[in-house]
């Protein structure tokens, strides 16, 4: 047991990485199989009983076998959805699109039933519109980590594309980052709602958000305790000895709210850039980084240095996601930036508000500042790449701003397919119940659209579906020598996993069973 052990940490050890390039080709392909999904149900109809089994061959078996027989050459995965998805366009598109069986929201309307007026209803509680571009995005960032979390034990998965040792870039290094990013996005929706919740006391709102992290941080704690006692095989240059990706979880949300003050002032994207300064600073000029690679594991401090040190770069991370969550999720890219002048214009921040919200959003100015973001974010790490390499060991600068363009980019790119297979139209229309003839209705014109309804199960469960997959991964390495197997039992076992996976969102799909 003892040499299988070391055997198979020496497995997941010492990799380099792959290509940037490289590492986005095999991302590609979770564009191209929502491109063919979208053309589907923008088309023909729906698939019936086997409804299920056609979203899982469409939506997640791309995404394994990119990763694995594909890998060398993702792009020829692509192109296999693609053309499919050009035959389909051929086709006339259906009058008022498919509905998808997860599907239960109801648009918000006025009074009159028919559209959303520009000046806000009365009422304390906002909401926003769903974005199912966002929940496609954290869906398939999801099943992509939990693919890889078994996949990497398997020797049909590349060794470039597990977690590098030091410096480089792969898969699984984005997995990590991206999964914190998404959470940034998502922390953006109760200030977007209330911008006055930034104002709220910080002790209030510490415990709120503490209370809700105890079970993550106790989790943590329990996976030290189950991977210790049972001498199951680690990789300890990941986050340390005792450190694991719970506690960084667990802690991000808590620093957030300490940051909230300073949240109100700044632009939120500079914030997040200058926290990854700030962070590299410490590493290149604090000694931060020999201490990291070179100091002895000889207290609980140094034992966990990799945990601590690289926390400061995930909390950068987790603001830039934020970041981006204030730009897509309300009505236009500006809103959020209107709401911080309000609040701190003083004494005129009491006049009534017009900013609403649940307004429909302004999908082309919001694609321009994407399309701007995604610009900045690509050219300032090649910038940095020239004098220092992606580290996700340290979540060093240059890891911060690829995380930050990948997901960057990759959000736009969902965004544009919906905008290309589910047009709409914004019209401003009179009110009529309105005598007075100034006040203006927004009315939405178009298919109406929601995510896969596999990725939206996905998506309403996703933690619980996260915990299942580490159990799920432990168990099958308690009993399989993985290492050892060949490719196409690698394969059955992997489709097995990923089909119970989905099988288990699907099954619970109208229950979401916890919420971070």
């Amino acid at each position: 047991m003892d040499d299988y052990k070391a055997s198979k940490e020496a497995f997941v050890s010492g990799m380099t990485g792959s290509t940037v390039f490289h590492v986005n080709l095999i991302s590609g392909v979770a564009l191209s199989s929502i491109a063919l999904h979208s053309a589907l149900h923008s088309r023909v109809q729906a698939f019936g009983s086997a409804y299920f089994l056609a979203e899982f061959v469409i939506l997640a078996m791309p995404l394994l076998l990119s990763m694995t027989l594909f890998a060398e050459a993702p792009g020829a995965l692509s192109l296999l959805l693609l053309v499919p998805m050009l035959v389909l366009l051929l086709l006339p598109p259906l009058e008022k699109g498919t509905p998808l069986p997860a599907e239960s929201r109801d648009e918000p309307t006025s009074p009159t039933g028919r559209s959303r007026a520009e000046t806000p209803p009365m009422h304390s509680s906002q909401s926003l519109n769903p974005l199912p571009a966002l929940t496609t995005y954290r869906a398939h960032m999801m099943l992509m980590t939990i693919l890889c979390i078994l996949a990497v034990d398997f020797p049909v998965f590349p060794r470039i594309l597990a977690k590098c040792e030091t410096y480089g870039v792969s898969l699984m290094d984005i997995g990590v980052g991206s999964f914190v990013f998404s959470q940034g996005v998502v922390s953006a929706i109760p200030i977007i709602k209330d911008i006055s919740y930034l104002q709220a006391p910080i002790l209030p709102k510490l415990k709120t958000v503490s209370r809700k992290m105890i079970p993550i941080i106790v989790l943590g704690i329990v996976r030290v305790v189950l991977v210790k006692g049972t001498e199951y095989p680690e990789h300890v240059t990941e986050y340390g000895v005792h450190w694991n990706f719970f506690l960084t979880l667990a802690l991000l949300p808590i620093i957030e709210v300490l940051l909230h003050p300073v949240i109100l002032r700044i632009p939120v994207a500079l914030l997040g850039l200058w926290i990854g300064v700030l962070h590299q600073f410490a590493l290149s000029s604090g000694g931060m980084k020999d201490f990291l690679l070179n100091a002895s594991r000889s207290n609980i401090i140094f034992a966990n240095k990799e945990g601590l040190i690289s926390l400061l770069g995930y909390v950068s991370i987790h603001i830039l996601g934020l970041s981006l969550g204030t730009v897509i999720l309300p009505p236009s890219p500006s809103f959020f930036r209107k709401q911080q002048h309000q609040l701190l214009d003083g004494p005129s921040s009491h006049r009534p508000s017009k900013l609403d919200p649940s307004a429909p959003r302004q999908n082309a100015k919001i694609v321009i500042e994407l399309f701007s973001y995604s610009v900045v974010w690509w050219m300032l790490l090649a910038f940095v790449r020239l004098g220092l390499e992606v580290s996700r060991r340290m979540a060093n600068i240059s890891y911060v701003l690829w995380v930050a363009a990948y997901n960057t980019s990759f959000i736009l790119g969902y965004i544009l397919l919906d905008m290309v297979f589910f047009p709409t139209r914004t019209l401003k229309i009179r009110d009529p119940t309105d005598p007075s003839g100034k006040r203006l209705l927004i009315e939405e014109k178009g298919p109406k659209n929601s995510a896969p309804a596999l990725l939206e199960a996905i998506n309403k469960n996703a933690f619980i579906l996260f915990l299942l997959s580490n159990v799920a991964t432990g168990l099958i390495n308690l009993n399989i020598q993985t290492m050892f197997v060949g490719d196409m039992k690698a394969m059955c076992v992997l489709c097995a996993y990923s089909m119970g996976m989905c099988g288990f969102a699907w099954l619970f799909r109208r229950k979401r069973s916890w919420k971070i």
